[in-house]
């Protein structure tokens, strides 16, 4: 007589599979501290001129605060839906599924802006360097297909490249920034940099490069998405948000200091977006370095899009477990353990938006189409990203007064002022805005969130079982039972 067959738990993310290191470079790649470096203070300086590094010190202070509430958040309930369940928990299933919403944007949108700014950035250099003239796109289709194949091979496969890449592109960053130090830059080294006396536009210049300067941040909470395969998630999970902030702040306030003290003052002052004054320091003060720069910019670029790519799969196999979205993206693959199908969908999603956003910015055979892919898809994840950080924060004031633990600075004062930061950078990134398209984009994330709210207020008259579990499934141990307990008892907020 022959047993009965035992159903078979269906495959899930692999467990322990990832430590506290790789949770950091998690973060910190996604940050990406070289491309940041690179090409992000120049957008501060016509405001905030010589003063940027003052602002970059000031930004990672904001920061900080911002991820007190996410870290919090992160170590009762650790999970690959990271934002997602933190506002389900914290708010309620609707405004869980909102968050979910604005996260795809956030994250979905990097992996195909870095095609347009790697495919970009290569074409002009190919064409001034060597002479070569090969189209962004084709360029952009080779990281794109090797993030795909990276991801389907597992979160460790992913994650080792991006130590790697991580590890190339700070190490010449910051000897680049050291050489710059210890010939003493153009005039001798100043503290200057870091007076507010250096801006060249006063407080309001400090006040308007901040808001730029605080794009170089964006991605800091990506280890959050790890919370089912990092080891001992509710502590290793915060440690690398917060470890991650520091060190890659710590990289940016040194970094551009040294670029104003290497170019001068004067120089700083009269910097615009266009400007590539990390190519002028190779040249003055290492030409030796000048590949190397080329290549750490690249590294990053790829870098980012690989973390960026590990983060959304994940958001969106979790979605897809529970129901919010198609079951087809909880699948996860028996042998590596990865989402197999959300990985393809998310390669497939970034290669096709690339290039009808490149083909109707700037036309497939232009550099100037893949820069355009990278301004307009930057810019419309930033507007997706910090309501998010906002309602995590709120999420968490409500959370811990809800479930106990509440401690009245942590829970209250430094959660209360990152919504008022964050809440007036979303503001001031919308208000710097005076061209076409940048002027309209606000309104495509305004939609899309009505969209989506929407969304939410069916699934709930419609599939209340569905919205009254969403969150529930965490990573392991007492956080993740005590989730599931409540979901079974019915009592699940609705928000």
């Amino acid at each position: 007589m022959s047993r009965p067959e035992t159903p078979q738990e269906p495959p899930r993310l692999r467990r322990n599979a990832v430590g506290l290191g790789s949770a950091v470079i998690m973060s910190a790649a996604i940050m990406g501290p070289a491309v940041s470096t690179f090409f992000n203070p120049q957008f501060s300086t016509p405001f905030s001129g010589a003063a940027t590094p003052l602002v970059y010190l000031l930004c990672l202070v904001a920061i900080l605060i911002t991820a007190s509430g996410i870290m919090e958040m992160s170590s009762r309930l650790p999970s690959a839906g990271a934002f997602y369940t933190y506002v389900t928990r914290g708010i309620g299933p609707r405004s869980g599924f909102v968050t979910g919403g604005l996260m795809f944007v956030a994250y979905a949108l990097l992996p195909p802006a870095e095609i347009g700014l790697i495919g970009a950035y290569l074409q002009s250099t190919l064409r001034d360097e060597f002479h070569l003239d090969i189209p962004w796109w084709v360029i952009g289709l080779v990281p794109a297909v090797l993030m795909i194949v990276l991801a389907l091979a597992g979160v460790q496969s992913s994650l080792r490249t991006a130590l790697v890449l991580f590890g190339a592109e700070v190490i010449i960053v910051v000897t680049l920034a050291v050489i710059v130090v210890l010939q003493g830059g153009k005039d001798g080294l100043t503290a200057e940099p870091l007076s507010p006396s250096a801006s060249p536009n006063g407080m309001g210049g400090l006040v308007t490069g901040f808001v730029f300067a605080a794009l170089s941040f964006v991605g800091f909470e990506a280890a959050a998405t790890l919370g089912e395969e990092v080891r001992k998630p509710a502590r290793n999970v915060p440690r690398a948000i917060g470890l991650s902030v520091l060190f890659v702040g710590a990289i940016y306030v040194f970094c551009v200091w040294a670029e104003v003290v290497g170019i001068g003052v004067d120089e700083a002052n009269r910097l615009t977006g266009d400007s590539t004054p990390w190519n002028d320091l190779a040249a003055t003060y290492a030409p030796w370095m000048k590949l190397l720069v080329i290549l750490a910019a690249v590294s990053s670029m790829f870098a980012v899009m690989v973390n960026s790519n590990t983060g959304i799969v994940r958001i969106l196999h979790v979605m897809g477990r529970e129901g919010m979205l198609p079951r087809l993206f909880a699948h996860v693959d028996e042998k590596r353990r990865t989402p197999t199908y959300a990985v393809i969908a998310q390669g497939v999603f970034s290669i096709v938006v690339a290039l009808a956003v490149g083909a109707f910015s700037g036309g497939l055979g232009s550099p100037a189409g893949g820069s355009n892919v990278y301004g307009y898809l930057g810019f419309l994840l930033t507007l997706g990203i910090l309501p998010v950080y906002v309602l995590t924060n709120i999420a968490a004031i409500r959370f811990f007064r809800k479930e106990g633990g509440f401690r009245v600075v942590r829970h209250a004062v430094l959660p209360g002022i990152a919504i008022a930061l964050m809440a007036g950078l979303l503001v001031g990134q919308i208000q710097q805005q005076t061209t076409a398209p940048y002027t309209w984009l606000p309104w495509l994330i305004v939609a899309w969130a009505a969209f989506v709210a929407a969304a939410a207020i069916w699934v709930g008259r419609r599939r209340p079982e569905k919205l009254a579990v969403t969150g529930a499934v965490l990573a392991t141990g007492e956080a993740g039972e005590g989730v599931e307990n409540q979901a079974r008892s019915g009592r699940s907020a609705v928000g």
